[in-house]
């Protein structure tokens, strides 16, 4: 594990109890421990970026993302740890992009796996599941489909296939979820309950899940 200075270990040290409340209330977290550790996650985030101004690391984490926002709207609190701890005001980038005015704006943002490996030097662990935008599905979630419309989808040899505008084949499963398929294709926003064919929930789960994995669905905050 890389040794912190002072004021980023402190930064990691931070407490504060009105985000843990406000993640249960907004059932972001259905538990206190699960609230815990978003937040810390987030801590961690914003220590690494910090802690690496050469490069720029994007926010790979729906959950960990809305748990960031969530102590954003803490203005006071959120206001004053940015400038203990970090000199600065941290802005929320868009998702996918790291605090605004730290590394963000850079050109040289970091692949996933160079952040993974970061995280594992720098806090002496392995990336925690909660990273993995997957691992968070549920039949509750919603998901957002940016590329809906263009998606297109097509039947062979009792498979159907989702494929992108070019024809590049993103997902080939079994035609029993065609509808669900075609659903995805469609609509821009839904929650993963919601995918019509008959589905069970853990056969709903798994479908989204490898369109999640590849980034063709998000998380919605």
């Amino acid at each position: 594990m890389t040794a912190l200075d002072g004021r980023l270990d402190e930064a990691l040290a931070f407490e504060a109890p009105f985000v843990i409340d406000r993640l249960l209330r907004d059932r972001v977290a259905a538990t206190v421990a699960e609230a815990e550790e978003l937040f810390t996650e987030a801590k961690r985030y914003l220590v690494l970026c910090a802690a690496t101004p050469e490069l720029s690391f994007g926010m790979h984490s729906a959950m960990v993302d809305e748990a960031w926002h969530t102590f954003i709207l803490f203005t006071g609190e959120y206001t004053g740890y940015g400038h203990r701890f970090f000199g600065d005001y941290l802005h929320h980038a868009p998702a996918g992009h790291g605090p605004a005015g730290t590394t963000a704006d850079r050109d040289d943002v970091a692949s996933f796996d160079d952040f993974r490996r970061r995280y594992e030097e720098l806090f002496g662990q392995p990336l925690p599941a909660v990273w993995y935008d997957d691992t968070s599905l549920t039949p509750a979630r919603r998901l957002i489909n940016d590329n809906a419309a263009p998606l297109t989808v097509r039947t062979d040899d009792h498979t159907v296939i989702l494929s992108d505008t070019v024809g590049t084949t993103i997902l080939a499963v079994n035609e029993l979820a065609c509808a669900a398929v075609e659903f995805i294709a469609q609509t821009d926003s839904f929650y993963v309950r919601e995918l019509p064919g008959g589905l069970t929930d853990e056969e709903k789960v798994a479908l989204v899940a490898p369109l999640v994995r590849c980034g063709v669905l998000r998380l919605a905050p």
